[in-house]
């Protein structure tokens, strides 16, 4: 088998055998695949694209080069949790011992940053007296002890994606679909979890900027735990805004502890609820969703979260007093304030912006080799959608020097905008995906599903109306409306405004979206569950009144009907609600 006829396969577009891939993987591992015939064969696959068992095959290998950790003596279900990556993200020191205080075992490796700020060990590390380099034997003691221990991964796990990632981040092959899941689970697989809930970021401050993406990149990964044998959820979560209020190792630590005292920020708290129930149903405490997140929430108000995560705490060599006693942890010499230049409401904080403001305080690394500054960072004093009053704090910064402070207040000024509108919320998840459940399609065994089957996810199916808008032909009005119409099996359609020069002759997105899904339907009516449109509009718009009566003719009267603009704003309302006495077939007779 020689590696040039693997690369010219894929070139050329043909799917690869487990061998080949096999090959491949073992040999660049070796050492006796050069750099650059890797490099040819990642560029390929960014360009040609591999099927879900390729890429499988492909985790597969890479998982299998170096150590897999088993942790099959230690009593329950083993989970894991990833992130793909966002600005705030605290939810692994929420979500350890919360979940850990539930009864699930968690036994976490976790790596070092590079960006923004630290990752899991950096932050951890800010904690007086934490160690991250803790021998197997003693992790795997813990981990039976108490059921929570995180360190630092090892150089002896998945080495080929190690080795190959290196690669990719010089030669423009990082943003291919396979090559990211192949990544990510390949690692998730070695650490060796029963299962893995996966939060895939979407947006500005994430590496997944377009939901349509996030969702492949989520079915992907969900598919190849399928195909190891493990199971997996991913949730897909908006990341536009730094999560919560803090950004830094010691400012997120400290606001992972408030969140456990039950004064976190409420995004935060929700993501941790909702993650958490995925991880409790995983693991076997919970029969659902909702019956985890109370008992989460429960949790949390009685103290035993808190109580688990000290315990964690004194058990890695820290100080568990800073549960307790916020002061102990490190404090950056400057502290000041951006205030508002204006009234209005928030209406954007630009995530990776304000990621590289906290990365030039000294909170991340630009390279593998700088040194992080736990005590320096960001604390946001709004959050988008709250309104504001000129002259109260937008943006607490905490640096080394004034010097400092003053250059991140002059940065943030072009990542927050203000306007004089109304205050609005956004939804944080977007939407779930599932392996291994029934209905799931026989080709990957993922099912894409709603947060609850009697309750479409109205915030996901806006995401998907604004990827609709996206394709809109306005050449004349110059206004797109974008609609996504959700069917009771779980498909959504997609629909546009496509405009003529007559406008008698224009068809709405709404009635695009629902004469496709008649087409898709074979003819038949399909049953229909939700409808979200957005319109280039300064708030809401309803639909017109010709939209109005098809919706009315192919919809039940009281299905859920959420109207947004491209800025968040949203109104939910019902098919009778937009049209309460629509004309019906009765009265298309005599009789009627």
């Amino acid at each position: 088998m020689r590696m040039y006829d693997i690369i010219y396969r894929k070139r050329r577009g043909e799917v690869l055998s487990r061998d080949e891939i096999r090959f491949a993987v073992d040999a660049y591992t070796k050492g006796d695949v050069p750099d650059y015939q890797m490099s040819a064969l990642a560029m390929a696959v960014c360009l040609q694209g591999m099927n879900d068992t390729e890429t499988a095959e492909l985790t597969m290998a890479m998982a299998e080069s170096g150590q897999q950790l088993d942790w099959s003596d230690i009593p329950g279900i083993k989970v894991d949790k990833h992130s793909t990556g966002g600005v705030g993200d605290t939810t692994t020191l929420v979500l350890g011992p919360l979940v850990a205080a539930a009864g699930v075992p968690i036994a976490k490796m976790s790596g070092r940053g590079l960006g923004h700020t630290g990752g899991t060990i950096d932050k951890l590390e800010s904690i007086p007296g934490f160690r991250t380099d803790i021998a197997m034997a003693a992790f795997r003691e813990q981990v039976q002890r108490i059921a929570i221990a995180v360190a630092g991964q090892t150089a002896d796990l998945a080495p080929a994606d190690k080795k190959l990632y290196a690669l990719r981040d010089v030669t423009a092959t990082v943003d291919a679909i396979p090559l990211i899941a192949s990544s990510i689970m390949s690692k998730k697989l070695a650490s060796g979890a029963d299962a893995i809930v996966l939060d895939v970021k979407v947006g500005d401050g994430a590496f997944m900027k377009d939901i349509a993406d996030a969702r492949k990149l989520a079915e992907t990964m969900v598919a190849i735990a399928d195909h190891a044998g493990r199971r997996a959820t991913a949730v897909l979560t908006r990341m536009e805004e730094p999560l919560g209020y803090a950004v830094g190792n010691a400012l997120e630590v400290r606001e992972a502890i408030l969140t456990l005292h039950g004064r976190g920020p409420a995004d935060l708290t929700e993501l941790c609820l909702t993650l958490g129930a995925e991880m409790l149903v995983a693991g076997g405490k919970a029969a659902s969703a909702e019956e985890a997140r109370n008992a989460l929430a429960e949790l949390i108000e009685s103290g035993a979260a808190l109580a688990k995560m000290k315990a964690w705490i004194a058990a890695q060599g820290g100080d568990p007093r800073v549960t307790d006693d916020l002061t102990l942890l490190p404090s950056a010499p400057v502290t000041t304030n951006l205030t508002a230049w204006e009234d209005g409401v928030v209406t954007y904080l630009h995530a990776q912006a304000i990621g590289r403001v906290a990365m030039e305080l000294g909170a991340g690394r630009a390279k593998h080799t700088d040194t992080i500054d736990a005590a320096v960072g960001l604390v946001l004093r709004r959050k988008v959608g709250q309104r504001v009053v000129q002259g109260e704090p937008l943006v607490e910064v905490h640096a080394k020097t004034e010097a400092d402070a003053e250059a991140a207040m002059k940065s943030l000024r072009g990542c927050i905008g203000i306007a004089n509108e109304a205050p609005f919320e956004r939804p944080l998840v977007l939407d779930t995906v599932r392996g291994g459940h029934v209905g799931a399609s026989a080709a990957t065994g993922v099912v894409v599903e709603s947060r609850s089957a009697s309750l479409p996810d109205l915030g996901a199916l806006l995401e998907q109306a604004k990827e609709a808008h996206k394709s809109a032909y306005v050449p004349y009005s110059h206004f797109a409306v974008g609609a996504a119409l959700q069917l009771s099996d779980g498909r959504v359609i997609l629909g546009a405004n496509i405009e003529n020069a007559s406008y008698g002759l224009t068809n709405c997105a709404e009635r695009t979206a629902v004469f496709r899904a008649l087409m898709e339907n074979g003819g038949t009516p399909p049953a229909v569950a939700a409808l979200a449109v957005v319109a280039d509009s300064n708030g809401p718009v309803a639909p017109c009144g010709a939209c109005r009566q098809v919706l009315a003719e192919f919809c039940p009267p009281d299905m859920p009907v959420v109207l947004g603009d491209m800025r968040g704003n949203t109104k939910q309302t019902s098919i009778k609600g937009l049209l309460p006495y629509a004309f019906g077939p009765a009265q298309m007779t005599l009789e009627g």
